[in-house]
């Protein structure tokens, strides 16, 4: 659903850019060079901006083959050629118990995923689950029964265990910010700050705690930062190059912008053609100038220096995202353990 919003707004976009003067109010740029907005419609663009937030906001449909891999590389690591602490131990067909115990306060995450690592280890386990991903969560209580051959219960502990903490910390992180954040219209994005190689699962946790996916990786989105311009030659050289790049590649990505001043937001605004605007390291008062300028033409997001202390202070200032990296790479893991029961 995520991949069918994403492209009906970049072919929207897109069928923006090539439309000629007469065909609408907006007057655009040909050139060989990729065609230029200079001053969009509001209505058009408010059209585009709200597709865009629409789609950022749209839940993916889960990647059963990419989790799956996941499991079985991660097994492979753990595991070797075999758990030699339970096969010396525990005879052959015992059959055991074991509880998820959670020992902390928070959301909790990765119970359909400790489901599916259950399952590849042993399709025999059964799961009767208690609580389901995203409900808070406090000492004490249960989150499911693991029951089957106690072999396979223990080694796909420490996979479950390690996947869950880690993602059970992360959604409580994002829940604490979305709550704060709760009636200022403005959602909470993650970032490409994350543990290598986890980084479906973090930004999976993300959506579980509430907040809302920023793009995936390099691939899905063109966001052209201060490095990209610096080395473009300048924003216009950037927005230009990135629109040439689309139509040569026949690629239907977003593509957005980061500023770091109100001039740079003007060169922007005077290029056009992009769908996002990222305001970098804004101060209030310059933030709140930035959004009326913007005028709903474009989807806008806030970055850095931004904590849970000044989050909703920066909300206040009118912008759809603010991004936030500390979601998934600083946060402390919910204390869950898998113990074993009569």
């Amino acid at each position: 659903m995520l991949k069918i919003c994403l492209e009906l707004n970049i072919l929207f976009c897109s069928w923006l850019m090539v439309q000629p003067i007469v065909h609408g109010p907006w007057p655009i740029v040909h050139s060989k060079a990729a065609p230029t907005i200079l001053k969009p419609s509001t209505m058009v663009h408010g059209l585009w901006t709200f597709f865009l937030i629409f789609a950022l906001q749209t839940l993916p449909d889960l990647d059963k083959e990419l989790i799956d891999q996941f499991i079985v590389n991660s097994l492979n690591e753990d595991v070797g050629d075999g758990d030699h602490t339970s096969l010396a131990t525990i005879p052959a067909g015992t059959k055991g118990k074991a509880k998820l115990l959670v020992k902390d306060e928070g959301i909790l995450a990765g119970v359909e995923l400790a489901e599916e690592i259950f399952h590849i280890v042993d399709p025999g386990l059964k799961l009767n689950i208690f609580l389901n991903d995203g409900a808070a969560v406090k000492y004490g209580d249960i989150a499911f029964i693991v029951e089957g051959d106690a072999q396979s219960i223990l080694k796909a502990e420490r996979l479950v265990l390690n996947c869950m903490q880690r993602m059970s910390g992360i959604a409580t992180k994002t829940r604490q910010v979305v709550d704060i954040l709760k009636n200022t219209g403005t959602k909470v994005l993650d970032t490409r700050k994350t543990t290598p190689g986890l980084r479906y699962f973090e930004k999976w946790a993300v959506r579980i705690g509430g907040g809302v996916n920023h793009r995936f990786g390099l691939y899905d989105m063109i966001l052209i930062k201060d490095n990209h311009v610096d080395y473009s030659g300048g924003i216009k050289e950037a927005i230009e190059k990135a629109q040439q790049y689309i139509v040569s590649q026949n690629k239907k990505l977003a593509i957005e912008i980061e500023v770091r001043n109100l001039d740079e937001l003007e060169q922007v605004l005077q290029t056009g053609g992009i769908n996002h605007i990222l305001l970098d390291n804004f101060n209030f008062a310059d933030l709140r100038k930035a959004v009326a300028v913007i005028g709903g033409r474009f989807v806008t997001e806030a970055s850095g220096g931004i904590n849970i202390d000044n989050i909703k202070d920066y909300a206040a200032c009118g912008v759809n995202f603010i991004s936030v990296g500390a979601l998934t790479h600083s946060v402390k893991s919910l204390d869950l353990s898998l113990k074993a029961v009569d």
